[in-house]
């Protein structure tokens, strides 16, 4: 019994040790430094959005607009494909109630079997009215030569009789030349009145075929391949049952798929990186593994400023180079813009780099010196080394314990350039003042 107290007072004591051993040690000069790598390779500045997916090309679906023509101001949806579905050119996107233009087009072809009445009606009139006229003219012939006959047998009568006579020939002559006249314009007038009721049987003919012609467009085709999208009309997407303007009958959308295009927008103080013309790498909030690439198309000269956002931003246009099927118009894009590249350069993080109180840029390396470096382009995470490391060199990304108390190692060319620059301003006369009398 006393042996296994002793074990366990013993154990006991060793694990006591052994914490104090770990703690002490613990607390007593352990640097916590992070270093970095001075890499070489291809640097680039990117610029990340995001944006959302639309098509290059879209064309826009209409409804019956010629029905307006006939005094309808808006059409009813009556059956319609869902939105987002793709169709060919000629297939089926929706109908339109055609109940209100079959009303009209029973009202017009009454008016027009009406009007084909009245044109027959005035055809016989016409034709009685100036058959008569001809007979008269006829008669009136019949007369004239009568009353000739008249005069030339009453050659031996006494001169009053053959004055007689001559007056009836005159007489009649002139009947017959005022029925000619008759005839005439009786012939003018009938053909006024057939002019202008054939005038209103073509309008009517004319209006019922256009009728007819604008029943055929109540159904909806697409005009060409693509997805569907339905409009919004007075705050909500079309669907069945829904009106539509006929001064603005726009039904969908129908966008090209196979070239689609990025609309993002840019912070002010990024955008003077953005030209068009640069290559843009754009993923997919919906399919993470798929990866496209694009260029910069259109960069918008004057800013905007976007809802619920105090900064002002310019948007942007990327065209996508390739053609998905599963790409879809309003998708959310992860957008890449490479505005600049450099190829086998050094570069190192930007928290290795520190500035002293003259604007000389340092860093501090693993062997113990403060190296001047001159920076060349920087990014989000890193900058370009032109002058002062080599590959391979590690760098601290916080300041070492060591690192307050010691000179800086400066670039002789740069020390060389500041010391000249000091010393051509030493050497300039100081203005003199000349006092005057």
């Amino acid at each position: 019994m006393k042996r296994n107290l002793i074990y366990v007072a013993l154990g006991s004591l060793l694990v006591i040790g052994a914490l104090y051993f770990f703690f002490a040690s613990g607390s007593t000069g352990v640097e916590n430094n992070i270093l970095a790598t001075v890499e070489k390779g291809e640097f680039r500045v990117e610029i990340t959005t995001s944006g959302e997916l639309e098509a290059l090309r879209s064309v826009q679906v209409f409804g019956p607009a010629e029905a307006r023509r006939f005094r309808i101001g808006s059409f009813t949806i009556d059956k319609m494909v869902d939105e987002g579905t793709v169709v060919q050119k000629g297939d089926f996107i929706c109908s339109i109630d055609k109940t209100e233009l079959f009303g009209r087009l029973e009202d017009r072809r009454l008016d027009l079997e009406q009007t084909k009445a009245q044109y027959e009606q005035i055809q016989l009139d016409t034709s009685l009215n100036l058959r008569v006229e001809r007979d008269n003219i006829l008669n009136q012939q019949y007369i004239v030569q009568e009353q000739e006959l008249i005069l030339e047998q009453s050659q031996f009568e006494p001169p009053a009789i053959i004055k007689q006579n001559e007056y009836n020939v005159e007489k009649a002559k002139r009947e017959l030349d005022q029925a000619k006249e008759r005839y005439r314009i009786k012939t003018l007038q009938e053909k006024a009145r057939m002019m202008e009721i054939a005038a209103k049987l073509r309008e009517d003919e004319l209006e019922v075929k256009q009728m007819v012609e604008v029943l055929d467009k109540f159904v909806v085709t697409a005009p060409q391949d693509g997805m569907v999208i339905y409009v919004d009309y007075r705050g909500s997407k079309v669907k069945e049952g829904s009106q539509i303007n006929s001064w603005n009958p726009v039904v969908a959308t129908l966008p090209d798929l196979t070239t689609m295009q990025s609309i993002t927008y840019i912070n002010e103080v990024d955008i003077r990186r953005v030209k068009v013309n640069q290559q843009v790498e754009v993923g997919m909030d919906a399919f993470p593994d798929k990866k496209y690439t694009g260029e910069v198309k259109k960069v918008a000269n004057v800013g905007q400023q976007r809802p619920n956002s105090d900064a002002k931003v310019f948007e942007v246009i990327i065209e996508i180079n390739e053609s998905d099927p599963l790409l879809r118009p309003s998708m959310t894009s992860s957008n890449t813009i490479i505005a600049d590249k450099l190829d086998d350069v050094l570069y190192v993080p930007l928290e290795a780099v520190n500035v002293a109180n003259d604007s000389i840029n340092y860093v501090y390396l693993r062997n113990g010196v403060k190296q001047e470096v001159l920076l060349g382009m920087t990014n989000a995470n890193d900058v370009v080394i032109e002058k002062g490391l080599s590959q391979g060199q590690y760098v601290y990304l916080n300041t070492p314990d060591w690192g307050e108390n010691i000179a800086i190692n400066l670039l002789e060319e740069l020390n060389g350039k500041r010391n000249l620059d000091k010393k051509e301003e030493e050497e300039e006369p100081l203005a003199t003042v000349t006092d005057t009398y």
